[in-house]
């Protein structure tokens, strides 16, 4: 005989504020307290809250996956002329050398702009988790608002300081509308 049991796997805890101010303020005080791993959700860009939540700090890898993509593109392009001119289909016109690097040049270019700007958005979906068309936080009550008139700031369970009752009880002090916790997609296990 076999047992389905659900294991409860918490996301994280997240609050929910009523004006903008409420959550730059909650923000300042939540990364004073130590807290990380915190993400804040708007209807509308709130002025410094990127520095409250230190998102300005973290190491973005985006311009390198486009500056490889340059120097991948700008290599392929330079070969594929390299190899078109001088070993497959060599030509001798007017005694010019096969390989002519200023004639390389803007196919050359032209290989390192397409594949840079490829990989940038290739790289700027895979960065930030795209198509996701699942969230823990959507299943926050009432967080359908977060595009309209409410300001959420969510406290992830993978913060090394996070604590469940201690970090409930942080979020409560700093007097949001709600405080909710959030659970990951329910996991199933089988026991025989």
């Amino acid at each position: 005989m076999s047992k389905h049991i659900q294991e409860r796997e918490l996301f994280g805890i997240i609050a929910e504020f009523e004006e903008a101010n409420e959550l730059l303020a909650a923000a300042q005080k939540t990364t004073a307290a130590g807290y990380r791993q915190v993400d804040a959700y708007s209807p509308f860009p709130v002025h410094g809250l990127s520095e409250a939540l230190t998102l300005d700090k973290q190491r973005n890898w985006l311009p390198y996956i486009v500056l490889l993509g340059a120097v991948l593109g700008g290599l392929a392009g330079y070969m594929l002329q390299y190899y078109t001119s001088v070993i497959a289909y060599p030509i001798n016109v007017g005694s010019r050398p096969l390989n002519s690097v200023p004639a390389f040049l803007v196919i050359t270019f032209e290989g390192a702009v397409l594949v840079a700007a490829v990989m940038g958005l290739v790289g700027m979906l895979a960065l930030n988790k795209l198509p996701m068309p699942y969230h823990p936080v959507f299943n926050a009550p009432g967080f359908e608002r977060a595009s309209q008139d409410r300001f959420f700031l969510c406290i992830m369970a993978t913060d090394p300081k996070f604590e469940e009752t201690k970090t409930k009880a942080f979020l409560q002090s700093l007097s949001p509308a709600a405080v909710t916790e959030l659970e990951q997609a329910a996991k199933e296990k089988i026991y025989d």
